[in-house]
């Protein structure tokens, strides 16, 4: 005790540091703080570049063009009554009337974009992690697809993304960040979410989805992708 006494202007800093120090790793480096927050999200079907929407039913008046008032058509021009001539006199031959304009023909109305799910799965724990909920990739008929989660929960964690892997779901997690695209971070560990996929991923090829944590090098849950 007498030795702390004399020695309490240097064991004070040096407790204050290892405090710090204690606080850094925890919440800076094993992110503790996100075992007791949820994340939650909550967004609506993807839109497409073509205007699709995955909410939406698709607008019937699509490709026409209702700037322009519709063609019409002219009236025949009055027939004009001759008076009565002599036989000896030369008959006035009756006047030419334009033909009747007829009506433009029906603008085609182009169909509208239709969203579908071309693969989908279901997520499963992975290892101590909680991991639930549906994934879908849709698409509009064009390059463009979206990898949407819905009904999603899992556990929450530091340094969460979203692989597309060359794996199954249930593989050892050290084959998880071998072969993958990377679609950015997780946005929340609870609710529905959308990612979109770059248009030269092989989805034959990356068909799993896995969200993992980068920091520590595990899986929280994943879901293979088949086809519907």
């Amino acid at each position: 005790m007498n030795w702390i006494r004399q020695n309490l202007k240097i064991m004070v800093p040096l407790a204050v540091a290892a405090v710090a120090l204690v606080a850094y790793l925890a919440f800076a480096v094993f992110g503790v703080h996100t075992l007791f927050i949820d994340d939650k999200v909550d967004d609506a079907g993807p839109t497409f570049d073509s205007g699709a929407a995955a909410d939406d039913a698709g607008d019937e008046t699509a490709g026409v063009d209702t700037s322009a008032p519709p063609a019409t058509t002219a009236p025949p021009a009055p027939t004009s009554t001759a008076a009565p001539v002599d036989d000896t006199q030369e008959v006035e031959a009756p006047p030419v009337t334009d033909p009747p304009a007829t009506a433009a023909p029906p603008t085609t109305v182009a169909a509208a974009p239709e969203i579908v799910t071309i693969t989908e799965g279901s997520f499963i724990p992975r290892g101590r992690h909680s991991g639930e909920g549906r994934a879908l990739v849709l698409n509009d008929g064009t390059a463009q697809r979206f990898l949407r989660f819905e009904n999603f929960s899992t556990d929450n964690g530091p340094d969460l993304s979203v692989y597309l892997v060359n794996s199954d779901a249930n593989a050892d997690e050290g084959t998880f960040d071998d072969d993958f695209i990377d679609l950015g971070s997780l946005r929340g560990n609870i609710g529905d979410q959308n990612y979109e996929i770059p248009p030269e991923v092989d989805l034959a090829v990356y068909d799993t989805v896995v969200v993992w944590c980068v920091r520590f090098g595990s899986a929280f849950t994943a879901a293979d992708l088949m086809p519907v």
